[in-house]
């Protein structure tokens, strides 16, 4: 099966980061990590990698530095109590606890 989705690590400098020309032609989901999942084999993903001087990774990779960034934000979840309060409470407060992400092939 071909690969259809790549991995690179890029810190998101903010405006211009990613431009709205770039947005159109490229489907974007931004993990935990400054990891970017991109299409494979995408001549206009390439280029922007090579743009915002992206360090490509392969999934396993990627995958283990967004494990360790989801696992520090629910460790942090899990520590930030408030005596007494309940965890619908808890939830109203500060928000869901992060969920596991699963990188795709």
């Amino acid at each position: 099966m071909a690969k259809t989705k790549q991995y690179c690590v890029a810190e998101n400098w903010g405006k211009g980061f990613i431009e709205h020309g770039e947005s159109s032609g490229i489907q974007f989901r931004g993990l935990p990590g400054d990891v970017w999942q991109l299409p494979a084999n995408n001549k206009h993903a390439n280029l922007w990698i090579a743009k915002v001087a992206g360090a490509i990774k392969t999934k396993d990779e990627a995958q283990t530095i967004v494990d360790a960034e989801v696992t520090k934000a629910q460790n942090a979840w899990d520590a930030d109590n408030v005596e007494g309060e309940s965890a619908e409470e808890k939830i109203a407060r500060i928000g869901a606890k992060p969920a596991d992400i699963t990188l795709e092939e």
